[in-house]
């Protein structure tokens, strides 16, 4: 472990070099999460009639969640644009030479990408939003704690889910279709673009099937509260359980694409 271990802090301490665009991606988030609460304020004064899942208060913390650890998953279905250069000139010819699993580089690689950003904006948005712009704490320290455990375990999954669009690239070489597609499918399935809770009922087994949720509305909704003590296990459960399922698939998809990949310009 201390050579993958070597290689998150090295590459962590690189992205924490970024203060400007940590500083103005703090301001974009801050912006969209403004037009977000004044659209869900719209939404939920316009609706009538129905028990709501979650009050105007609970959404409007959920989306200052999502704005401060979006960073987690921006790019968490897109290749790693490094991983993708050495590919396309041929020199992760020297990433194959080094005496380390491949896979585990490239997860390690994959989680600093998201915890550094992720820690550099955080702090801020909770300090802007908790007494601006109505994001609530969490109502006991209890829920607190197992929120950030959920949070962590939450980056541990978004990497593993990572690595394996990186693996793509053994066949893809550019990516370009799977940065696409996917994007999307994970922001939408995660609950950063609508809180899941408001999706309908027909909408929520597909949504717990799939492992977006883990990565965001699982940790968001602990935090709020909305889930039981009890159900904090089978979250975190859930959520080690495709952790591991994608790490078994990335290492399976790296194996068989070293077999045959093709070194372009080599």
């Amino acid at each position: 472990m201390r050579p993958y271990l070597a290689l998150f802090r090295a590459r962590f301490r690189a992205l924490l070099q970024y203060r400007a665009a940590a500083l103005a991606g703090f301001g974009t988030q801050l912006f969209f999460g403004i037009i977000r609460t004044m659209i869900l304020g719209a939404f939920y004064a316009s609706s009538t009639g129905g028990a709501r899942p979650m009050t105007l208060a609970e959404a409007i913390s959920y989306v200052w969640l999502g704005q401060a650890f979006f960073y987690l998953l921006p790019y968490s279905a897109n290749p790693d644009p490094d991983v993708r250069d050495l590919i396309r000139t041929g020199q992760v010819v020297y990433e194959l030479a080094r005496p380390l699993d491949l896979h585990s580089l490239w997860l390690s690689r994959a989680l600093a990408a998201r915890v550094a950003p992720t820690m550099m904006r955080a702090l801020p948005m909770f300090l802007v939003a908790i007494p601006f712009f109505g994001m609530t704490l969490p109502p006991s320290w209890p829920a607190g704690l197992a929120a950030l455990v959920a949070i962590a375990m939450a980056a541990l999954l978004t990497a593993a889910f990572a690595t394996v669009i990186t693996a793509t690239l053994m066949w893809t070489t550019s990516g370009e279709g799977i940065a696409r597609i996917l994007p999307s499918l994970v922001m939408i399935g995660s609950g950063m673009v609508v809180p899941l809770p408001l999706f309908p009922d027909w909408a929520q087994p597909l949504l717990t099937a799939l492992p977006f949720r883990g990565m965001a509305d699982d940790p968001f909704r602990i935090y709020l509260g909305l889930l039981p003590p009890g159900a904090v296990l089978a979250v975190l459960a859930r959520q080690g359980a495709w952790t591991l399922a994608l790490v078994l698939l990335g290492r399976g998809l790296v194996a068989r694409g070293q077999r045959r990949l093709v070194l372009q310009g080599g």
